[in-house]
């Protein structure tokens, strides 16, 4: 049967535009906070893994590309795992919990395995498992802990603060190499500390279990039998049942499959400009700057307009990313820089957040996380075959060829995703309509 997780209303009530008039709950900011301070700890090692790789233990480009590849398939799959668990006797917290550990002790792990490669290799893959398995437990405890028509700002909100530690990341790493003249040791015994801080935090500030919606049922008219709850712990790929997150998953990997990465995206911007190799790993700190000022301004338009949209036109943006990087552009380097970073912080605002809030009121209480992950999954093995693709294209074709490719493959995907995405499935409604009832599934 159905009940309605946001109570009955005897009258039609206008909704707050974009849940303006609701504070952010407390379990998001706490989130919020824990994804700041682990950032902070992951982008520090981030920042400096190819040098120490590299320059420091002479590994080769290639190799270094094979393990960071390698490792990010296995973090994708992985997060298929850490919903299920987190699904089972509403173990969110535990789930994320354990995945904030493994990618703080991988730092030490690196620490410890000296230039043995096996070692690197093993903490590698410890941090990728780690961001894997926490990533849909830590998304649902959003979802459970918002109301559906405020998720919008509640995901920008979270990415916002996340973005402010992977911005903060990178620049304590380069402060510490130059501290300690290029001590890469420094680096990571400060990162594996600050990541324990975001675990301890995770322990203290993050409530275990988040309580269904009060549900104010109707007058029963006639007697009606007791509704059992539902079981829990679905299985991971349960949520494909449901018509509308099939299109959601098909809409999302069919744009993912045209998304050729940011590291692209980065080295076309060198090649287009030839800009000095110090200014490289400046780059994305642009993007994310400006994906920190839109996060919480377009989750906000996302609860009043839908999601629907505002997703849709944050791959406009970056079909203006490969227009742009395809223009024939003249002049200082920053007509080019610029337009390129703001679209690129546009798309992620305007996509990575919303699409959580887009499915997170289609899927059932007691099956969130594993339908996220499923979704997350999607998206992200769709992305990494569009990276593999763009980088044969590139290296058959050249740079200018290979991103005709990518721009046409998006143009033909975005038509896919305006005809798959169902229209309103979070229930939010149109500026001016009354406020819709969220169903929620159960088993009868």
């Amino acid at each position: 049967m159905y009940l309605a997780t946001t109570g009955r209303r005897d009258t039609p009530v206008r909704p707050r535009s974009g849940g303006a008039g609701r504070r952010v709950p407390g379990t998001v900011l706490a989130l919020g906070t824990v994804s700041l301070v682990t950032d902070i700890s992951s982008e520090m090692v981030t920042a400096v893994l190819p040098l120490y790789l590299v320059l420091g233990l002479g590994l080769s480009p290639l190799q270094f590309g094979f393990l960071d590849g390698l490792f990010n398939g296995v973090a994708a799959v992985v997060r298929l795992l850490g919903g299920y668990a987190a699904d089972r006797g509403r173990g969110h917290k535990r789930v994320a919990g354990l995945g904030y550990a493994l990618s703080a002790l991988s730092r030490l792990g690196l620490l410890l395995a000296g230039g043995a490669t096996a070692g690197i290799a093993a903490a590698l893959a410890t941090d990728r498992v780690g961001k894997g398995i926490r990533t849909a437990p830590r998304d649902a405890l959003i979802t459970l802990s918002s109301p559906p028509e405020a998720l919008g700002r509640s995901f920008g909100v979270h990415r916002a603060m996340d973005t402010t530690g992977a911005l903060l990341g990178p620049l304590a790493a380069f402060a510490l190499l130059w501290a300690t003249a290029d001590a890469y040791d420094a680096v990571f015994v400060v990162s594996f500390c600050v990541g324990l801080l975001g675990v301890l935090l995770l322990v203290l500030y993050v409530p275990g279990q988040q309580p269904d919606p009060p549900v104010r049922p109707d007058p029963p008219v006639r007697p009606t039998p007791p509704v059992r709850p539902a079981p829990r712990g679905r299985k991971p790929f349960e949520a494909l049942r449901d018509p509308a997150f099939r299109r959601i998953l098909a809409a999302a990997s069919l744009l993912g499959a045209a998304t050729i990465g940011d590291a692209f995206v980065y080295l076309l911007l060198q090649d287009r400009l030839d800009l000095p190799v110090s200014w490289f790993p400046l780059l994305p700190l642009g993007a994310a700057a400006c994906y920190l000022l839109l996060a919480i301004p377009a989750g906000r338009v996302a609860d009043r307009v839908g999601r629907r949209l505002p997703f849709l036109y944050g791959h406009l943006a970056l079909l203006g990313v490969y227009a742009t990087l395809l223009a024939p552009v003249g002049g200082p380097a920053l007509l080019l820089l610029v337009p390129v970073l703001v679209l690129l912080g546009v798309f992620y605002a305007t996509t990575d957040g919303v699409l959580m809030a887009l499915a997170g009121p289609v899927l059932p209480t007691d099956g969130r996380a594993g339908g996220l992950a499923v979704l997350q999954t999607g998206q992200a093995l769709a992305r990494l075959l569009a990276a593999a693709g763009f980088g044969a294209a590139w290296t058959l074709w050249g740079p200018g060829p290979a991103l005709w490719a990518a721009l046409s493959a998006l143009l033909a995907a975005l038509a896919g995703g305006w005809a798959l995405l169902p229209r309103d499935p979070s229930g939010t409604p149109a500026p001016g309509q009354p406020q819709a009832q969220i169903p929620e599934r159960r088993t009868a």
